[in-house]
């Protein structure tokens, strides 16, 4: 097909329908016709609507199923051109929601590298804790171990004293028991010195008055002879 074919305007159809021709004519005709429709970027779907632009008077019966299946044609292809459109709007928005995507993504794998860090970070201070925890268990349970070994020296110690306290408790008891006795007998003991200084006493008084009488008898006799005029 030459150039002055391709430029030619759609409504010579008209005049080639309306003289015979034959089918693989017909044919040719539709495909120079859509492959012309194809190449020319500047289509106005208005004109391609539910009207026919093809007269179907006076056509034979090979001419109108032509301009039928041509009409349905020019109709597919504008549900196409329809479609495409509907689908370059789509794609568009696609486009936009996966550059909104890959940016959110780029944000949350931001958010999950400082995630990371900070979890780097916690477990580092986690560590850190640990070991605090490990040594301060270290050495509870070194305490725990002096302090059972001085509880049991403490035990022992304490036993021994319980030991000594009853036994000096027992000696206690025995010598109180035995200072009760020797008090009784002490005081039995005073009992009869005082009974045994009293018969003393009235001894002693009843030798002291005859002492007394004694020596008064003795100066009384004395004064007598003292007194008595001599013998011749």
């Amino acid at each position: 097909m030459t150039k002055e074919s391709t430029n030619k305007p759609k409504g010579w159809f008209k005049g080639i329908l309306s003289s015979p021709v034959t089918e693989e004519e017909a044919i040719e005709v539709i495909e120079e016709t859509i492959i012309e429709e194809e190449s020319t970027e500047e289509i106005e779907v208005d004109t391609v609507s539910t009207k026919s632009v093809f007269t179907k008077e006076n056509q034979d019966k090979v001419s109108l199923d032509l301009i039928v299946a041509l009409e349905n044609m020019l109709k597919d292809r504008q549900l196409i051109l329809y479609k495409n459109t509907g689908l370059e709007d789509s794609l568009y928005s696609t486009k936009e929601s996966v550059t909104r995507l890959k940016q959110e993504l780029m944000k949350k794998e931001q958010q999950l590298q400082e995630k990371i860090s900070e979890i780097s970070l916690l477990e580092s201070k986690l560590t850190d804790k640990q070991m605090s925890y490990d040594q301060l268990l270290e050495d509870y349970k070194e305490y725990q171990n002096t302090s059972n070994s001085e509880s049991d020296n403490i035990r022992t110690e304490l036993e021994k004293e319980v030991r000594k306290y009853n036994k000096l408790t027992e000696e206690a008891t025995q010598a109180q028991y035995q200072a009760m006795l020797k008090n009784t007998e002490l005081e039995e003991r005073i009992r009869e010195l005082e009974v045994e200084n009293q018969n003393n006493q009235e001894r002693y008084e009843k030798v002291h008055a005859e002492k007394e009488q004694l020596l008064q008898t003795i100066n009384e006799f004395t004064q007598r002879i003292s007194f008595s005029p001599p013998t011749k």
